[in-house]
């Protein structure tokens, strides 16, 4: 007699849910990531992530400090590649920018609060 019931399965498998099981760096590299960090009291901190390879990180940084007048930086991460920060709150910003460019809207997902 064997139990049916046994087998591991994950109810998520088929929706792509990023915080299910077995999902690999790989499956994430089609989305566009804008993320805010809390600093210090009030402060905070915007990142992008998983840029294509087509678009020059140094270019966009300047563009993106001389239009939204915030200071930002590129960092190498060994999991996520290049990203870039940006001071203050920029999410809404980047993500219209980034569409203006010609990124469609569906591949840029916005995180934080």
């Amino acid at each position: 007699m064997s139990v049916q019931n046994l087998n591991s399965f994950d109810p998520f498998a088929d929706e792509g849910d990023p915080l299910g099981g077995n999902n690999d760096v790989g499956s994430q590299q089609n989305y566009i990531h804008i993320r805010i960090q809390q600093r210090n009291g009030r402060k905070t901190l915007t990142t992008l992530q998983g840029l294509p390879k087509e678009y020059d990180s140094k270019k966009l940084l300047k563009a993106f400090k001389k239009e939204f007048a915030c200071n930002g930086t590129l960092v190498d991460d060994e999991e996520m590649g290049q990203v870039i920060q940006l001071q203050g709150d920029q999410r809404v910003k980047i993500a219209n920018f980034l569409t203006e460019e010609g990124i469609p809207k569906n591949t840029i997902k916005l995180h934080g609060f």
